[in-house]
C-alpha cells in the first residue's frame, strides 16, 4: 500500500544524534526514509532500530560518495511515491510530530515551511549568538536576491504536495545546503502556494554547516539567480 506522507532525513554522519529521532517514530505513521552517505555507523544504527520495529515503513539508503543535503534529499524524493512529502534534520530539532502538524497546511497550499523567526515560534534553545547573526545575513541575502519572502528560508522542517515537487524537480541543480533556497524560488516561480508556520524548534549541537559552506551556498545561489543555471 503507498504511504500517505513520507518524511526524508538526510544523514550524513549522524550516528551519535540520530537515535533520539529514531526514537519518535513508533505510532508516528508514514513512511522514513533515512538517506546515508558518510563513513560512520548511522546505517547501522538505523538498521538495528528498523529490525526491532518490523511495522514501521523505514528505508535507509547508503551512498559511498558524499550527495549534500539537496542531493539526499532529492533521492528521497526519486524513491517514494507518497502523495505528500516533507524533510527534516536528522538531529531532531524539529519533532516528528512538528512535521506531522505542518502537513495539515497543505489543505490550503502546496508547500508548508516551518519557521523558527516568526512571532509564535517557540526556541527553547537557541543557536548561539554567532550563528544566528550568521542565519539572519545568509536569510536576508537569499530574500534579496531571489525575491522570497519567506523569514526563514533554512529551517530543516518542511512539507509539500508531490504534485508540486514533482513539477520543479527536474530544473533543480542545487545538491548542498542552498537546496531550500532554489526549492523554493522554483515553486513560487511556477505559482504553487507556500505557507509558512511557526514552530517549536529546539537546537540540538553544533551545526553541520561551516563558514565554507556558508560561502559555497551563496555563491551556488548567485550563479543560479544570475541565469547561469536556468532551466
Amino acid at each position: 500500500m503507498t504511504p500517505v506522507t513520507c518524511i526524508i532525513i538526510p544523514a550524513y554522519n549522524e550516528g551519535e544524534r540520530i537515535r533520539e529521532l529514531l526514537g519518535q517514530m513508533p505510532g508516528a505513521p508514514g513512511q522514513y526514509i533515512i538517506v546515508c552517505d558518510g563513513d560512520d555507523a548511522t546505517p547501522a544504527v538505523v538498521r538495528e532500530f528498523s529490525a526491532g520495529f518490523p511495522d514501521i515503513d523505514l528505508l535507509c539508503l547508503t551512498y559511498p560518495q558524499r550527495l549534500g543535503k539537496g542531493g539526499a534529499i532529492r533521492e528521497g524524493f526519486a524513491r517514494t511515491a507518497a502523495p505528500l512529502v516533507g524533510y527534516m534534520d536528522a538531529d531532531g530539532s524539529a519533532t516528528i510530530s512538528q512535521i506531522q502538524g505542518l502537513r495539515a497546511g497543505l489543505d490550503s497550499a502546496d508547500a508548508v515551511i516551518g519557521s523558527r523567526w516568526l512571532p509564535a515560534s517557540n526556541i527553547p534553545v537557541r543557536q548561539g549568538i554567532a550563528r544566528q547573526l550568521e542565519s539572519r545575513a545568509f536569510n536576508l541575502l537569499a530574500r534579496l536576491l531571489f525575491s522570497l519572502p519567506f523569514s526563514d528560508t533554512q529551517c530543516g522542517a518542511k512539507v509539500f504536495k508531490k504534485a508540486a515537487i514533482d513539477a520543479v524537480i527536474g530544473d533543480m541543480v542545487s545538491t548542498g545546503f542552498e537546496f531550500d533556497v532554489e526549492l523554493l524560488w522554483r515553486l513560487s516561480r511556477k505559482g504553487f502556494r507556500i505557507r509558512e508556520c511557526p514552530i517549536t524548534w529546539q537546537n540540538k549541537g553544533a551545526s553541520r554547516v561551516k563558514w565554507t559552506d556558508i560561502f559555497r551556498m551563496l555563491s551556488a545561489l548567485i550563479i543560479i539567480r544570475l541565469g547561469g543555471a536556468e532551466r
